[in-house]
């Protein structure tokens, strides 16, 4: 009847309810004084959205009706942006030319609790992959109109971002060539390394050891790693610098953003050829199918599924360490966020985080879509078996 981790959602958004919901400051970089969300306007303008929001909470206990859960954490959600309206009409009234407004602790862990809400509810209801992407479709395109209508305008990340936008638009330009560019030569460079590897054991054992071991630098690490060797092939090779390879920029985060990814390309792609039901190989064999033939017939589209889980990993994965590579000039998001850690300003870190968090989620949720796309039929397979 009643939905375990509805119950304990429920406790932690009556308890989020009791902190600051929004702080408003004189500037950018002054701390700013926290407001609940029954401060934030006149009473009569916020209850009806702190009651939509106490209903979805209360919504998402039902555990018996998954559709009403996910109703209950979309209005919750809603609610969220209508009590941020309130908040800057109302804090900046008289505040100052400078004055910023931003949400505090308490929205940010409504939204975690929302959003856990929502995908234990959508869990429950097991979409197929189909569903999943035109779910995804939705939820993106209900962020775009509101971003794009204004209503959080008034937000100081929404300022920094009116402020930088050349600037946003290159860094996630950026950020996108380091992680998917970086996936694609890791792909290029793993996948026939995998292959190799799933053939001759000796050459297995020799190289996922080394792989092992690079993927155990930390990353500013392996970023100073690269900073002298780059350095001295721009220095020394001729053509080197005019083609962007240098010490610091793009080129050392490139690299070792493909060096990290390496391992889950190549120790996947043995894991998913190695998947094969010998029956299959054998059904192969006998039908006199060479090497090539059952790897790209047989071994590969078995394989896929586990091959784009390792997929999966580098492009989460990537996505997030571009981040550091802000810290050696290679751009992306992370320019933003070590920006706002200098100037102490907490909406220009937010500026780099968010769309770095969005863009991991998007990313996970997409490969996720590939992944149950490429799994075999079992019952189709047990159907047409004699």
């Amino acid at each position: 009847m009643f939905s375990a981790p509805g119950l304990l959602f429920f406790v932690l958004g009556l308890a989020a309810l009791t902190a600051p919901y929004m702080t408003l400051a004189a500037n950018r970089i002054v701390a700013g004084d926290g407001f609940r969300v029954w401060q934030l306007a006149a009473p009569g303008n916020s209850v009806l959205a702190l009651l939509l929001l106490v209903a979805g909470l209360v919504m998402g206990v039902l555990g018996a009706w998954p559709y009403l859960r996910v109703a209950g954490a979309a209005s919750g959600l809603a609610a969220l942006v209508w009590l941020l309206t309130l908040g800057g009409t109302s804090l900046l009234d008289g505040a100052g030319e400078y004055a910023r407004i931003s949400p505090a602790a308490g929205f940010w862990c409504l939204l975690v609790v929302l959003g856990l809400l929502l995908a234990d509810g959508l869990a429950s209801l097991s979409p197929g992959p189909w569903a999943r992407l035109g779910i995804l479709a939705v939820v993106l395109s209900v962020m775009a109109m509101l971003l794009m209508s204004g209503l959080l305008s008034g937000l100081s990340i929404m300022q920094e971002f009116s402020s930088r936008k050349p600037a946003f638009y290159d860094a996630l330009s950026r950020h996108l060539w380091l992680s998917l560019g970086s996936l694609l030569v890791a792909v290029v460079i793993g996948l026939p390394l995998g292959i190799a590897c799933y053939r001759s054991p000796r050459l297995r054992d020799a190289l996922l050891p080394v792989l092992s071991f690079l993927q155990t630098i930390p990353s500013l690490a392996m970023f100073g790693i690269m900073i002298p060797l780059l350095g001295w092939v721009g220095d020394t090779v001729p053509g080197a610098q005019s083609i962007g390879i240098a010490g610091i920029g793009f080129a050392p985060a490139f690299i070792a953003l493909v060096l990290y990814s390496l391992l889950p390309v190549v120790a996947n792609t043995v894991a998913g050829l190695n998947s094969t039901p010998p029956a299959a190989q054998e059904a192969a064999r006998g039908m006199g199918m060479k090497f090539l033939e059952r790897l790209f017939k047989v071994e590969l589209p078995l394989g896929l599924p586990i091959i784009f889980a390792g997929l999966r990993i580098v492009l989460v994965q990537n996505i997030g360490l571009a981040v550091i590579a802000g810290l050696i000039g290679g751009g992306g998001f992370g320019t933003f966020v070590f920006q706002g850690l200098n100037q102490t300003a907490t909406d220009l870190i937010l500026l780099g985080a968010l769309p770095t968090v969005v863009l991991a989620l998007v990313a996970g949720v997409l490969m996720d879509i590939l992944v149950a796309l490429t799994k075999p039929n079992v019952r189709h397979v047990s159907e047409s078996a004699p």
